[in-house]
């Protein structure tokens, strides 16, 4: 899903930052849209307005950027928050969702009881990538009981092919790269 906007508010306040974390890597850093009142308003706004107010009921903040943008987005649509945390962060019971990486394997958490049967849910997160962990939290949200309305995220890097791992579910990127 894509929204039409005016984003050059939004492109001008991300960051690039060359060879982070590695060599070759071109970072795309969203603390400085965070820092900026009217960049940091439109992304939740976009977001908000992509999926439309009354639709969700959670929305999931994948650890740690997603959180950040994830609770707002919750807030406007009078949702609740649901943390996505990695292995060993969460202090109640909890259901994993293991995923493979490009460099080894990741652990995704949520509480047992985040969700009611059926509740509609949002995934949000700052980037999407290579759609890994993406797909590992629509798996998980779901194994939870829940539903996967959509996911949201601030940035696409489309060269990378994230979106094709999440046929089937809709999802809006802000910018893409």
């Amino acid at each position: 899903m894509r929204i039409e906007m005016d984003t050059a508010v939004l492109r001008s306040s991300i960051r690039d930052i060359p060879d982070f974390p590695k060599p070759g890597v071109m970072f795309k850093d969203i603390t400085p849209l965070l820092a900026e009142p009217a960049a940091f308003s439109t992304a939740v706004d976009a977001i908000v307005v992509s999926f439309g107010r009354g639709t969700i009921d959670k929305v999931v903040g994948i650890e740690a950027r997603g959180f950040i943008v994830a609770a707002p987005v919750a807030y406007h649509f009078g949702a609740g928050f649901v943390p996505l945390r990695k292995a060993g962060k969460l202090p109640y019971d909890t259901v994993a969702q293991t995923y493979d990486l490009e460099y080894g394997t990741e652990t995704l958490e949520v509480h047992a009881d985040a969700f009611a049967p059926g509740d509609r849910v949002l995934i949000v997160d700052d980037v999407l990538a290579t759609g890994g962990t993406a797909r590992a939290a629509c798996d998980l949200v779901e194994h939870a009981g829940a539903t996967v309305a959509g996911l949201a995220f601030v940035i696409e890097l489309g060269f990378l092919g994230g979106g094709a791992r999440l046929d089937g579910y809709p999802y809006t990127s802000l910018l893409q790269y």
